[in-house]
């Protein structure tokens, strides 16, 4: 038989499989025909076969479900657990388990050694098709996996890597000296041909509760999380990211350094900024103002709250409900004798600010010299996150977004998304991110997006056509559309190689429809106009945390809290200083003076600690000379430095945003 293997033609034995293509030990899966199956697949006459390597973002999927499925026959082996499911998850894998006691940290080690032991057997991973009957009789001591059979036919479980609507698998993980069975699950696959690819590169990180299939209704198991990789060398580097992202947790920055905290009295997710955060948080917010207003950007104002009325127009009741608060109902007016005299309105807080915008646009009549028309407002928005998702600022369940919504004609659309992306990578580099790539959320045919598929489909080719523009790199994503048109995500990189999803560019046909909302055009007749959607930051309090951790805390000069902190010597030196603190002040720079009782290296380990990105230190023989030291975060200092040009390297390190 013949089959092409990336694009060229090969001929191959009767029977032959995926191992007499691709014998290296780096290659543990294939693509046939666009599918991804085990090695150990015949092939046919006519396939065409790509590698799946181990190092491939398809291959660590397969490697770490691979491990999921190794990591639950250790623990069936040491403890009396009924299987749930094992996904592969972002850097690695859970497996979660009923059990009769619940797993600690301790029973880590345990089954860890027990892996080891069955990755050194080097076992084979073995796919046979079953019968739903078959499945279900040998899957009969396990009850989570008859349930997920039971929902099959309810397509309740489509896309799990159990079972969906295809054909029905179990992988056996057999001996391969005696042929013997040592364990099995129902899986869809594909997985490695046999343990032992596992070798070093894998490693149990914790253990936790959990819900059957996410709800809290359903059984509370016992999740074990797992990490796994090609070799050892990626493990370990794998382990000195997450030291160093421990080290940036703007959590725990948040905390040292006096920025913001989560006081338990106002809720989960509410968070409040101290006085040290307020001030990067409102110099991030008037630079963005300068850049919007240079850009020809309108402010506006909304409410925080609204009637009921305004989100069933706007369709959130309908498509984003789960994401709002409960309603409150107020208005309602009794009689003396307490019988209902006029019905009450349900108000709800506003999950998004685009619909006050649409009723700004609204207001009066329009015509289309005033288009486009760019809005914009730090707008405060509240969203109904579960605590279960509620992750510092990262995840709030109140955040003010940096919202804007343009109004555009047909004939400046793409003009004016090219405009919009220009500005948001422009700015987004201003605060310290040069990294980018770029996403592009479509719909996929299902029934949560509002909108014929023919305005769907002009949308989604213009923003391709304007992404592609970018040079940037272009990564699909089917299905992640807002629910009322496709939109572009810009993707950013940390220091430290993190992705973020920053700002999003949402492409509107549908809310402009909804709202009848309409413009005059240049022959006198009434046209509607096309509705982008732009948060920049994504919200404040995210990106506020974003670039705590990109920087470490050692915010750059031009954002930093405190900008410079002066150190005397001695007492002697303190009015030396003032003057020179003053002289910044009316410069507009953030400086503290530190004349307590402190000893010097203390008062220099203490503002180092801070994160203050100058600190200036003067003794007697700077004071005579009119000069001051430098001493930075690296322990390095500069002596000698007379006060203009201090000054001037000071307003200079500002002005710049750039880092020191």
């Amino acid at each position: 038989m013949r089959v092409t293997v990336d694009g060229k033609p090969t001929d191959l034995g009767e029977n032959a499989t995926g191992f007499e293509l691709f014998p290296e030990r780096e290659i543990i899966a294939m693509f046939r025909n666009d599918q991804q199956e085990d090695l150990a697949r015949e092939l046919q006459d006519g396939d065409v076969v790509r590698a799946i390597r181990v190092d491939s973002a398809e291959g660590l999927q397969i490697l770490r479900h691979s491990v999921a499925h190794i990591a639950a026959q250790a623990v069936q082996d040491l403890f009396e657990a009924k299987l749930g499911i094992g996904p592969p998850i972002e850097d690695g894998f859970y497996y979660d388990f009923m059990t009769e006691s619940p797993l600690t940290e301790e029973d880590l080690p345990k089954i860890q050694k027990r892996m080891k032991e069955i990755v050194k057997a080097n076992q084979r991973f073995t796919r046979r098709v079953v019968t739903e009957e078959q499945a279900k009789k040998e899957m009969a001591s396990e009850p989570l996996k008859l349930e997920l059979l039971n929902k099959r036919n309810d397509n309740l479980d489509e896309g799990n890597v159990e079972v969906d609507a295809g054909e029905l698998t179990i992988y056996e993980n057999v001996d391969p000296r005696t042929g013997e069975t040592k364990w099995k699950d129902l899986c869809k696959g594909p997985h490695v041909p046999n343990t032992r690819i596992a070798d070093k590169g894998f490693a149990l990180t914790r253990v936790s509760a959990a819900y059957w299939l996410g709800n809290q209704d359903n059984q509370s198991l016992q999740r074990v999380y797992g990490t796994a990789w090609p070799d050892a060398e990626s493990l370990d580097a794998y382990k000195q990211r997450l030291e160093e992202a421990a080290r940036r947790d703007h959590r725990r920055l948040g905390q040292e350094l006096d920025l913001f905290s989560f006081p338990t009295e106002i809720g989960s997710g509410l968070a409040v900024f101290h006085p040290k955060g307020g001030i990067i948080r409102q110099v991030m917010e008037d630079y963005s103002r300068r850049k919007h207003l240079e850009a020809g950007y309108e402010f506006v104002y909304s409410p925080h709250i609204s009637k009921q009325n305004l989100f069933e127009i706007s369709g959130h009741l309908q498509w984003y409900s789960d994401g709002m608060f409960p309603p409150m109902q107020i208005d309602a007016e009794y009689g003396e004798d307490g019988e209902l005299k006029k019905q009450g309105q349900n108000y709800y807080l506003k999950p998004m600010n685009c619909p006050f915008h649409i009723l700004i646009y609204k207001s009066r009549s329009r015509s289309y010299r005033e288009l486009p028309l760019r809005m914009f407002e730090f707008g405060s928005v509240y969203r109904y996150e579960k605590s279960g998702v509620v992750h510092g600022l990262t995840r709030v369940r109140g955040m003010t977004q940096d919202d804007a919504h343009l109004f555009v004609t047909k004939e400046n659309l793409e003009e004016e998304i090219e405009k919009v992306l220009k500005f948001v990578l422009d700015l987004l580099r201003d605060y310290g991110l040069d990294d980018f790539y770029l996403e592009l959320s479509t719909r996929d045919g299902g029934d949560k997006f509002v909108g014929d598929e023919k305005a769907w489909s002009v949308a989604t080719e213009t923003l391709q056509r304007v992404a592609e523009g970018t040079g940037l790199e272009l990564v699909p994503d089917p299905g992640g559309a807002a629910f009322y048109g496709p939109k572009i995500s810009v993707q950013a990189k940390d220091a430290i190689g993190r992705t973020w999803q920053m700002s999003t560019i949402q492409l509107d046909f549908n809310l402009p429809e909804r709202f009848d909302l309409e413009y005059v055009g240049s022959d006198g007749e009434k046209h509607r106009p096309i509705m982008l959607h732009r948060a920049l930051f994504g919200s404040i309090e995210r990106f506020f945390g974003v670039l705590t951790e990109h920087y470490a805390g050692h915010f750059p000069p031009w954002l930093a809290p405190v900008q410079v902190v002066c150190v005397p010597i001695t007492e002697d030196q303190v009015e030396y200083l003032e003057e020179f603190a003053k002289t910044l002040r009316s410069k507009g720079i953030r400086v503290d003076i530190d004349a307590t009782d402190e000893r010097m290296q203390k008062k220099i380990r203490n503002h180092t600690l801070a994160k203050v990105p100058f600190i200036v230190i003067a003794g007697e023989t700077d004071a005579q000379s009119g000069a001051v030291s430098f001493r930075f975060r690296d322990g390095t200092q500069r002596n000698g430095i007379e006060l203009d040009t201090a000054v001037e390297e000071i307003l200079d390190a500002v002005e710049s945003r750039k880092q020191v």
